[in-house]
């Protein structure tokens, strides 16, 4: 017995690949979600969110790491890469920068609760 296929889900790398990357914002704002810290899943019973600005979190991979935690400032879909306060870098000319970075290497302390977003948590 075969595997039931529906014709439009393609495990093509070449085209996985161009979804990925030609996605619309809509469609962004779900590969961009961030997991919940400890605390918050067994409050919620779940796992992760799309993040959203004004949302805390911590950085748990890379150069960051560790450091405290701090506001996202924006969501950056169009990088796949969202902005954290206090985590900048100091450009060669003396601009600093905000180090973009991804979502699913963060984890999100302290949610920015409204109507629209306890819809999602209470579903």
């Amino acid at each position: 017995s075969t595997m039931k296929r529906s014709n439009n889900v393609s495990s093509s790398r070449r085209k996985s690949r161009k979804a990925h990357f030609s996605a619309p914002s809509s469609v962004r704002r779900k590969l961009m979600s961030a997991p919940l810290s400890k605390e918050l899943r067994q409050k919620y019973n779940v796992r992760s969110l799309p993040i959203r600005k004004d949302d805390e979190v911590t950085v748990t991979r890379g150069h960051h790491k560790g450091q405290q935690t701090g506001k996202v400032i924006s969501v950056y879909r169009r990088r796949w890469v969202i902005h954290i306060e206090r985590i900048q870098r100091d450009k060669a000319n003396g601009a600093t920068v905000n180090v973009g970075i991804h979502p699913s290497k963060v984890e999100i302390t302290k949610l920015k609760l409204d109507k629209d977003r306890k819809k999602i948590l209470e579903r």
